[in-house]
C-alpha cells in the first residue's frame, strides 16, 4: 500500500517549497519597491495608478488628435547583455532598450506615448533589477514617454544566476493624415544621416568575437583610439533620437526615417523607400568611429560584412523635401545632434533589377 505521503517520504524529509525551486517571492517584492520611485520619474500626465498593479493605465487625451493611429514596437537589446553581465555594469543597458522601441516608433512619425518592460533573470538580485531599470527610466526620459511598469520573471534551471534578458513593448500614437511612410518619398528628397553614439545595440555578436575571442582584448583594458576602455566603448549607450526626429517633423517637411538597426544602413533605409526610386549614399560625407575600423581591422571583416552589421556611424536617417534641406539641419544642430547631407533620391534606371536594393552606397570612407 502506498501512504498519502508518498512511498519515499520519511519523517525528517524537507518539504518542498517555491524557494527552495530558485523563486524568491519575498526578493521580487523587494525588487518592485525599488521599481516604484523610479517609474514615477519617467512618467506622463496621462498615465493613471502606479507600478504594482496587473495592468498600466494610460488615458489618451483623444481631444490632440482628428483621426489618431496607435503604433506599437517590440524589442530587445541582443548579446549586449553579455557585456554588462561580463563587467557587472546594469544601469545603461535599460537605455538601449527604450532607444531599440521608442526609435521604430518614431519611424512613422509617432510619438511615443509609454513602454512596458519584460526582465528574464536567473536570480533576482533587487540591486540588479534595480540598476536595470533605472537605466530604462532614464531612456523613457529621453525619449519623453512613461515607463507603465513590466514584469520581472525568475527562471532558475533555465539561465544562471547571474544571467538576465531584456525586452519591451511601446505604444505611440500619430495623427493619421501626419502619418510618414515609403508613400510621401518623391524624386530630388535629400536623405539627412544623424550621427550614431557608437555601436549602439547591433552586430555585438560580430564585434565580442572579433575583439574577445580573436583579438584577446580586455573588457577593463585602456584603448588609445577610444580614449577610454573597450567595455566602456562597448557599453555606450544607443543615441535616442524620438525627440529629435518630433522636432524635426514638426518644423520641416520630413518624408520618412529610417532607424538604422540589425542589417546597416542601406538595408534599413531601404525599408522605407517605395518602388521606382533609389537612394544614393555617398560614403565620403562621414567618417566611421574608431571602433568600426578597429572590428574591420582585427578580424579582417570585409565592408560589406561591416556594413551589412553595424550602424557605421550613422544611427537614424531623415528623408526630407530639398527646400528644407538648410532648415532640418539647422534644427538638429540647435539640438546638438551631429546630422549631415548623406545622399539623395531619385528614379530607379530603367530595365534595373527590382529585387536591387533601393538604397546603395558609393565612394570611400576618410580616414577609414
Amino acid at each position: 500500500m502506498i501512504s498519502p505521503a508518498g512511498p519515499q517520504e520519511s519523517a525528517t524529509q524537507e518539504k518542498a517549497t517555491y524557494a527552495a525551486a530558485g523563486v524568491d517571492i519575498a526578493a521580487g517584492d523587494e525588487a518592485v519597491e525599488r521599481l516604484k520611485p523610479l517609474a514615477s520619474k519617467a512618467t506622463r500626465p496621462e498615465v493613471l495608478g502606479g507600478v504594482g498593479g496587473f495592468a498600466g493605465l494610460f488615458q489618451l487625451k483623444l481631444d490632440r488628435w482628428t483621426e489618431p493611429v496607435l503604433a506599437s514596437s517590440t524589442d530587445g537589446v541582443g548579446t549586449k547583455v553579455a557585456v554588462a553581465q561580463s563587467l557587472d555594469v546594469h544601469d545603461t543597458i535599460g537605455i538601449d532598450l527604450v532607444a531599440m522601441v521608442a526609435d521604430d516608433l518614431v519611424v512613422c512619425g509617432a510619438e511615443p506615448l509609454f513602454l512596458q518592460d519584460y526582465i528574464a533573470v536567473g536570480k533576482v538580485v533587487p540591486e540588479r533589477i534595480e540598476a536595470l531599470v533605472a537605466g530604462i527610466a532614464e531612456g523613457c526620459l529621453r525619449a519623453g514617454c512613461a515607463l507603465l511598469g513590466g514584469e520581472t520573471a525568475e527562471h532558475p534551471g533555465l539561465m544562471s544566476e547571474g544571467a538576465y534578458d531584456v525586452s519591451a513593448t511601446g505604444v505611440g500614437v500619430v495623427e493619421a493624415a501626419a502619418t510618414l511612410g515609403p508613400e510621401r518619398v518623391r524624386p530630388g528628397d535629400v536623405v539627412l544621416g544623424m550621427r550614431s553614439s557608437g555601436l549602439h545595440s547591433n552586430g555585438y555578436s560580430l564585434a565580442r568575437h572579433v575583439l574577445l575571442d580573436i583579438g584577446r582584448m580586455p573588457l577593463d583594458g585602456h584603448v588609445e583610439e577610444f580614449g577610454r576602455t573597450l567595455g566602456e566603448e562597448l557599453l555606450e549607450p544607443t543615441r535616442i533620437y524620438a525627440k529629435d526626429c518630433l522636432a524635426l517633423a514638426a518644423e520641416t517637411e520630413v518624408r520618412t526615417f529610417a532607424h538604422v538597426t540589425g542589417g546597416g544602413l542601406a538595408a534599413n533605409l531601404a525599408r522605407v523607400l517605395p518602388n521606382g526610386l533609389v537612394a544614393t549614399l555617398e560614403r565620403g560625407s562621414w567618417t566611421p568611429d574608431p571602433v568600426f575600423a578597429l572590428i574591420a581591422q582585427r578580424g579582417r571583416v570585409d565592408r560589406a560584412e561591416m556594413e551589412s552589421t553595424f550602424n557605421m556611424g550613422v544611427g537614424m536617417v531623415a528623408v526630407v523635401a530639398p527646400e528644407d534641406v538648410d532648415r532640418a539641419l539647422a534644427v538638429l544642430t540647435a539640438r546638438h545632434l551631429p546630422a549631415w547631407v548623406l545622399g539623395e533620391v531619385r528614379p530607379a534606371e530603367k530595365g534595373a533589377d527590382p529585387l536591387a536594393s533601393r538604397a546603395q552606397l558609393r565612394g570611400d570612407h576618410p580616414r577609414f
